[in-house]
């Protein structure tokens, strides 16, 4: 049997997608995606390599968003609107690493969710 060659498939070009930045308090998760919300590429603090309470630290959320960013160089990303979700300790220090990294911010918008009111609490104790 004759080996078929295959032809090396071409990245599209995505100038402007989107950022979602997913803090928590014990992980950073760093994902792009396109405006159709397709996933270009994407990093996080266990990826890294960091371990235990180090996942969760602004020096942690800087270097994920640094190899997130160089998972998409080959798609030309440009401008990114950033969705920052969670009330972790990396969020504003992975915000400031974007823009150190040669993406423009767009847009910042939180999508933590916020309960209104919340889940029915227990009922009381009674002695």
């Amino acid at each position: 049997m004759a080996k078929q060659k295959t032809k090396k498939k071409a990245k599209h070009v995505v100038p402007y997608g989107k950022c979602y930045l997913n803090c928590s308090f014990n992980n950073t998760i760093v994902t792009f995606t396109d405006t159709n919300g397709n996933v270009l590429g994407w990093s996080s603090s266990g990826a890294n390599n960091f371990r235990g309470a180090k996942k969760s630290t602004p020096f942690a959320a800087q270097i994920v968003v640094e190899t997130a960013c160089n998972a998409i160089k080959e798609y030309g990303l440009r401008e990114v609107e950033v969705f920052v979700n969670g009330p972790g300790m990396g969020r504003e220090a992975a915000i400031r690493a974007l823009a150190q990294n040669g993406l423009t911010v767009r847009a910042i918008t939180d999508i933590t969710p916020i309960p209104h009111n919340g889940c029915r609490p227990r009922k009381k104790r009674r002695m």
